[in-house]
């Protein structure tokens, strides 16, 4: 019985250390800046673990816009674990990306109310990414992946920290 108890053991172990092994992103981040008006402004990091922390700044919780809400604190800091589906999905949506030969920036500063975005992607094999994108709408892909970090926010189970 022991030795069935060991072996099942071992097995788990092993399971949980290929599927981190097995992930092509050591870290996956979002960031969202601020506008002229109410966007939200937040980052999101995840870890290939799926544990993630949510620096909710300004309004990420609030309908009405007022420009009040620049002078309260920030909303402050939670952390999570994503869903496993929500993370294969993102996963999927980065690797649709092909975003090693994407461009670093996106985005006409012609306009001067538009929020950026920034994607930072650290690979498991030590390099890494980022892309700017001034105005959210570097490519239709990367809009897709901006929605699904802007559903992020509320569609997880954020307990807050600070």
């Amino acid at each position: 019985m022991k030795y069935l108890l060991a072996i099942f053991a071992s097995i788990f172990l092993f399971s949980c250390a290929t599927q981190k092994a097995d992930s092509k992103y050591a870290r996956i981040e979002y960031e969202a800046g601020p506008c002229f008006g109410s966007c939200p402004m937040f980052k999101i990091t995840i870890n290939p673990d799926r544990t993630a922390v949510f620096e909710a700044e300004h309004f990420n919780f609030s309908k009405n816009f007022s420009k009040s809400e620049f002078d309260k604190p920030r909303e402050g800091t939670f952390k999570g674990s994503i869903k496993e589906g929500d993370y294969k999905k993102l996963t999927a949506l980065i690797d649709g990306l092909n975003i090693k030969s994407m461009n670093d920036k996106y985005g006409s500063r012609n306009i001067t109310d538009m929020a950026t975005s920034y994607l930072r992607i650290k690979f498991a094999d030590g390099t890494s990414k980022e892309v700017e994108d001034y105005g959210k709408n570097g490519s239709p892909k990367l809009v897709e992946v901006y929605k699904f970090f802007e559903e992020l926010r509320t569609n997880q189970d954020w307990k807050k920290v600070e």
